[in-house]
């Protein structure tokens, strides 16, 4: 194998025996093989110079299957990989396209995990043999797997963008190709411009369903009956469990990046739904360890579980993990049935309690143009010195503290603006607010990382820039997958510079592509809290 698509990649170069994720060999190179059929599916419909929904809405799919801590289970990529050859194939026949002079993603043929296995060498990364034509077309597969990821989401609940889902064809087409270097970086800003649509239609898809976040007091305490445990990002799945699991004693709580459910007025109305439990996605060895009830995994991101809850943990959508039961997904337009769930958590102990009190979130954009008066007025009489985008991921690393440090020392006339698993660095700590402004504005999931961009747009409106870097904004961004990448790239699409990116520079990115993102938007990794300081904040 070889993997470096996330930030915790083995010595920041590459996982090549086994993912620090916890996939193995086989895992990792059935994946390389599942995003190789995409890029054939892509070939062939450039050929018939066509797009098919079918074949967008899957690529979406087996994209998103792919992410970081998303599915273990070879079983089930080799499915989606037969699924993918079938599309294909069927594609090939419905526009009358022949093999000839297609690219080897759009011919070759399988039907079992041994045959998939055996083109992983041709579908692995360093089948691109130039450093930087690799880096890029890696850069631009990461940035559509998140774009994937909001589009996932929105397809759910009925809404998709046509140019998102046209581009994940052309996308994915292009990396078979001959490109050039300044292609490519085309082809890279452009995955940026598809992750800011993507973001958009998937907050109309979540706001016009569920409504505008609210701000909202969450508790992160227990009940005495006993839960169910929701994580990950799937807000449907959300409602279809709070639905089932009323009138049958059994609460539900929200982990990692689906606390952000409580700040929407659809899921305010049920009585069961009691708070947060717990923090980000890597504590989830001890933190569904002390739950006690059953745990459903939506979305990434799933570590691998002990054998100690291993059988309290329920999959559902694109996850997956081997010996874990798995939720299928809906079939005409019925809900899905979380029934066994409910009854084994009403055999399951409350919750063990690990914190008590409440934490305030739900500043997405709509709830922050309330306040754009109050902000402006901050701003110009000097009480808000600067804004920190502080959004982004967490994770494992010992170098994260870095992240809770510098929030700690922001100047006391600063505000930071967070969405995304970062926030569980610092939004717990007491750092107060500035007339009645709270010093952390958490937008919520980091699909809402649009709302960021929405309120830096607000602001540039208001303060009449001619750019979004003429605000008194810094950005210092954590990564480790590859929606924050999505993320990154739709900021570079938006004109963002002078972004602090880490705790590491991606393993992906060449030194010569790093230093063109260096010249032209300034992003440099971080360094010490102190310094760091005082270059953002001065």
């Amino acid at each position: 194998m070889f993997c470096y698509q996330c930030q915790e990649t083995l010595k920041n170069q590459a996982c090549t025996v086994r993912g620090v994720c916890g996939k193995d060999e086989r895992v990792a190179n059935l994946e390389d093989v599942l995003i190789y059929v995409t890029k054939g599916i892509g070939v062939v419909l450039k050929k018939a110079k066509a797009y098919d929904k079918e074949a967008s809405h899957y690529i979406a799919k087996a994209l998103f299957t792919t992410i970081t801590n998303v599915n273990f289970d070879e079983d089930r990529i080799a499915d989606a990989i037969k699924e993918g050859l079938r599309i294909r194939d069927d594609l090939k026949k419905k526009y009358n396209v022949s093999d000839d002079g297609l690219h080897d993603s759009a011919t070759f043929t399988g039907s079992t995990k041994e045959d998939f296995l055996a083109k992983s060498k041709e579908a692995s990364v360093l089948a691109e043999e130039n450093e930087d034509i690799r880096s890029l077309k890696e850069l631009m597969i990461y940035g559509l797997k998140g774009v994937a990821a909001y589009a996932d989401h929105a397809l759910v609940l009925g809404y998709e963008d046509d140019d998102v889902m046209n581009f994940f064809i052309d996308g994915m087409a292009a990396t078979t190709e001959d490109l050039s270097a300044d292609e490519l970086v085309g082809l890279v800003m452009k995955t940026g411009e598809m992750a800011v649509k993507g973001m958009a239609i998937l907050d109309k898809a979540n706001t016009e369903t569920y409504g505008h976040p609210e701000i909202t007091e969450v508790n992160i305490g227990v009940g005495k009956n006993p839960g169910i445990l929701i994580s990950g990002h799937d807000l449907k799945d959300m409602e279809e469990l709070l639905e089932q699991t009323q009138g049958t004693g059994v609460d539900v709580y929200t982990h990692g990046e689906m606390l952000p459910a409580n700040y929407y007025p659809a899921f305010k109305k049920y009585p069961n739904f009691v708070g947060n439990y717990g923090n980000a996605w890597w504590l989830q060895d001890k933190e569904f360890e002390s739950f006690n009830g059953p745990i459903l995994m939506t979305t990434n991101c799933l570590v691998p579980p002990k054998d100690s809850y291993k059988d309290r943990v329920f999959t559902t959508a694109n996850v997956g993990f081997p010996g874990v039961k798995h939720i299928p997904d809906r079939k005409n337009g019925q809900p899905k049935d979380f029934s066994e769930m409910i009854e084994m958590a009403k055999k399951c102990k409350p919750p063990v309690e690990i914190e008590t009190g409440k934490i305030v979130g739900g500043f997405a954009h709509e709830q922050v143009f309330k306040l754009a008066d109050k902000v402006v007025d901050a701003v110009k009489s000097g009480a808000v010195r600067k804004f920190v985008v502080m959004a982004g991921c967490d994770g494992r690393h010992k170098s994260r503290e870095y992240y809770t440090e510098f929030a700690k020392k922001l100047p006391k006339d600063t505000i930071i603006l967070t969405a995304g698993c970062a926030k569980f660095r610092y939004n717990k700590l007491n750092l107060g607010d500035i007339g009645g402004i709270p010093r952390v504005l958490d937008a919520g999931q980091c699909n809402d990382s649009y709302s960021l961009a929405l309120i830096a747009l607000k602001l540039k409106e208001i303060f009449g820039t001619d750019s979004v870097n003429e605000l008194p904004i810094a950005y210092n961004i954590a990564w480790y997958e590859q929606k924050a990448v999505a993320v990154l790239l739709a900021l570079l699409f938006l004109g963002v510079k002078n972004i602090k990116l880490g705790p590491t520079l991606p393993a992906f990115m060449s030194p010569n592509v790093l230093k063109v993102l260096v010249e032209k938007f300034n992003i440099s990794g971080i360094t010490d809290v102190d310094s760091d300081m005082k270059e953002l904040i001065g």
